[in-house]
């Protein structure tokens, strides 16, 4: 079966993914301190430090879907509680990022994010049921006159 390679697959790309928004989050807070960029009357240096916090913040949360990805993969049986919860909140962030990239970035960008959706899904819905769990038991049906 292919689910452990999809597993570690998707926990090598959100491992891919951790530091690329982490570089990316660290040249927008470049660019908001060098041209001195405020929001509103908000003090530059807070918008770079709110960059910085997001870009590693939003890099540690990878790093978490990614173990747990690769702890799936690792034991070949579905996420815990907080696996899965990391995983669909990972799945739910990429598709609305996906749905800005299209009107804002391209739709190379869409697709690639779409690409780690569809891996992300696949590491959850391929470890749906646990192997050699029992089927559910029917209730009898009841018996015409």
């Amino acid at each position: 079966m292919a689910r452990r390679p999809i597993a570690f697959v998707t926990a090598a790309v959100l491992l891919v993914e951790a530091p690329a928004i982490v570089g990316l989050n660290a040249v927008m807070a470049k660019f908001v301190e060098v041209q001195s960029m405020s929001l509103d009357g908000l003090d530059p240096d807070h918008m770079v430090t709110g960059t910085w916090a997001l870009g590693i913040g939003s890099g540690v949360a990878l790093l978490f879907c990614a173990l747990a990805a690769l702890v799936t993969g690792i034991r070949d049986r579905r996420p815990g509680r907080l696996g899965r919860g990391l995983l669909i909140g990972c799945a739910v962030v990429h598709g609305l990022l996906g749905a800005v990239a299209a009107a804002l970035v391209g739709w190379t960008a869409f697709a690639v994010l779409m690409a780690v959706v569809a891996l992300v899904v696949l590491t959850l819905v391929m470890y749906d049921k646990e192997p050699g769990a029992p089927a559910p038991v029917k209730a009898p049906e009841p018996a015409e006159a």
